[in-house]
């Protein structure tokens, strides 16, 4: 199945604009509850006034709030940030680590926050296991689980570690543009042949592909 996901997004990458594993992790921990464009729209201007973890660390509660409020859950998000800035700072001389084990440890930072980072600003593979990997895990049949840990896992035996980064991109990509939580474009997926779960949506080609996103992003030929 992932080589058709490979021939249908082919340009299938982390959605969060960033340039240094800083802006990254301080991306996907605004990205909670949250659409990446949404993200994208507030970062600029805050990765300006905060270049670097003491930057954050130093931070106005009450500023960096207002700079991050339409991310949703903003007085959460900014004490994550505000903590975050201050245990770079304090215990990795303002450098974001690029080990899992240390990522974890810092606030606000789980696995899949970790992964990001890692597979994308350190080029470490791993899996993100995100509202979109895990619904699409199970619909495949890859797992039964629903604890994230425990997909990553289960799903991670099953792939070359060397594919789990674009593995994750492309499972991403896919929920987002097709395989949808309450109604799956089945009569327009190009897994429709090979999918346990054909049949959850609209089989319908005319019907289905009234619901994909960024149809434009597919490779129609895959």
């Amino acid at each position: 199945m992932d080589k058709v996901l490979k021939a249908t997004y082919p340009d299938a990458h982390c959605e969060l604009d960033f340039d240094s594993p800083l802006q990254l992790l301080v991306a996907t921990v605004l990205s909670a509850q949250c659409t990446d464009k949404m993200v994208n729209s507030v970062t600029p201007a805050l990765f300006r006034r905060y270049p670097t973890a003491k930057d954050y660390a130093a931070a106005d509660r009450a500023e960096m709030e207002t700079m991050i409020k339409s991310t949703g859950f903003f007085r959460a998000k900014t004490d994550s940030l505000l903590k975050l800035g201050q245990a770079l700072d304090e215990r990795y001389g303002g450098e974001v680590p690029g080990k899992l084990k240390d990522l974890v440890t810092l606030p606000g930072v789980g696995r899949k926050t970790a992964n990001v980072v890692l597979g994308n600003a350190f080029g470490v593979p791993g899996i993100t296991v995100d509202t979109h990997f895990g619904r699409l895990s199970r619909r495949f049949g890859w797992t039964t689980q629903d604890d994230p840990v425990k997909v990553e896992h289960e799903v991670g035996a099953l792939f070359e570690k060397r594919d789990w980064t674009g593995l994750s991109h492309r499972m991403i990509w896919h929920g987002r543009r097709a395989c949808h939580a309450k109604k799956a474009a089945c009569g327009a997926c190009p897994l429709a042949k090979m999918c346990p779960s054909y049949g959850i949506g609209p089989t319908d080609p005319a019907l289905a592909e009234r619901l994909l996103k960024s149809p434009s992003q597919m490779n129609p030929s895959a």
